[in-house]
């Protein structure tokens, strides 16, 4: 069980932010999450994680944790980047509640941001590729869009669907997304759009792939006696009741199963028991959902749905925020943008929102229990993260 609370949140837009770089970004977002709070707890922090996937390749600086402390005005403070491809923010999460946990700090900051729109699209997916297996994968060109759309085809194959099987994700992240004023895509679809898209890596589709854009979000995270001490009347405090990492191999043909997220399953089922909860106490989502085959892969390894039963409860309105089982409320991966690194920062910030019933019109009802994951690569890493709201 976890003794940290969040007590801090905030995020920029995701956007292609031309003229703003990784400082300019990181502030706003650091300004955001302080806002509010006592002037106190920004000389308090005792540590912070910066999350990042892409720096070093498509920003052109390396060394963000000193480079990002002095530009968020935390002079000083002891900074470290984490770098896990898409997962980094929720490893970065992981650090922050290790070093709270252990004593080491009362109060940790945790930034996502990556900047990668400056750049054009061969060295984003160069870069992007640097998340799989370089001498088995990444050296044939071949990209993490791929690597999903080989899934769907296999998994196509095995339970006897057509591509429009996977329509509803997509769909619901767009309607989502259109109520998030802070979304790369605010705009809905449908079906027949999604039918009549043209290809990307078939049987991908460009309404069933996300866009890497720029953004950057931080969490302030503090031990209990500081998260009390502050409460505010009438808002629920959240805690991290549950985090965990687990990782699989980054190459495909070398998975017993690849159509098996082992480590998704693996850190949501540690992150539970650590939260003393089970599958059927969560109420709302965060997914690593690029494609909506990574979605109802994720929903199917962590236990949700039987194998080659997701695409149909999507298609039920079980995605939906007052269905079963909710995912990107805030529009996900695929609406919301895909800002790699920073990923299980936004997730974070906006599973916050649920609990403490400020996420609007994609509100899910009484929202107690959340879980965020985030991957990095094609499931190489998985990280989960369990939020309680205690009313």
């Amino acid at each position: 069980m976890s003794g940290a609370y969040l007590i801090g949140a905030g995020a920029t837009p995701v956007a292609e932010h031309y003229g703003r770089g990784l400082a300019d970004l990181a502030s706003e977002a650091t300004r955001a999450a302080f806002a509010g709070l006592p002037e106190f707890v920004s000389h308090r922090v005792g540590a912070l994680y910066v999350a990042n996937a892409l720096g070093d390749r498509l920003a052109a600086q390396a060394h963000l944790g000193a480079y990002l402390a002095a530009a968020v005005g935390l002079h000083g403070v002891p900074a470290v980047r984490v770098e896990a491809a898409g997962a980094s923010g929720g490893v970065a999460i992981h650090q922050a509640a290790q070093a709270i946990a252990a004593g080491a700090a009362e109060i940790v900051a945790v930034l996502g941001v990556e900047k990668v729109t400056d750049q054009l699209d061969d060295a984003v997916e160069a870069a992007l590729a640097l998340a799989g297996d370089a001498e088995t994968e990444a050296i044939h060109g071949l990209t993490l869009t791929a690597q999903w759309a080989m899934l769907m085809r296999r998994y196509m194959h095995e339970h006897g669907c057509g591509p429009e099987a996977f329509a509803p994700f997509p769909v619901n992240a767009h309607a989502n997304a259109a109520k998030n004023p802070q979304a790369l895509y605010r705009f809905p679809i449908n079906a027949d759009k999604y039918r009549k898209a043209a290809m990307v890596a078939s049987p991908l589709n460009m309404l069933d792939c996300s866009s890497v854009a720029d953004g950057a979000a931080c969490v302030v995270l503090a031990g209990e006696r500081v998260a009390r001490e502050l409460a505010a009347e009438g808002v629920p405090l959240v805690r991290l009741a549950g985090v965990a990492v687990a990782t699989d191999t980054p190459a495909l043909a070398l998975r017993a199963d690849p159509l098996d997220l082992a480590a998704a399953r693996a850190s949501a089922h540690i992150a539970l028991g650590r939260a003393h909860l089970g599958l059927s106490d969560v109420e709302v989502f965060e997914l690593t959902d690029p494609h909506g085959i990574a979605a109802a892969l994720a929903l199917e390894a962590m236990g949700y749905y039987e194998r080659g039963a997701a695409p149909r409860h999507a298609a039920d309105g079980a995605i939906t925020p007052t269905g079963r089982t909710p995912i990107a409320t805030a529009g996900g991966y695929k609406a919301r943008g895909d800002v790699a690194g920073a990923t299980g920062v936004y997730q974070v910030v906006e599973l916050l929102r649920q609990l403490r019933g400020e996420a609007g019109a994609t509100q899910v009802p009484g929202a107690r229990v959340a879980l965020a994951q985030c991957l990095g690569g094609v499931g190489a890493t998985a990280v989960s993260c369990v939020l309680v709201a205690e009313r």
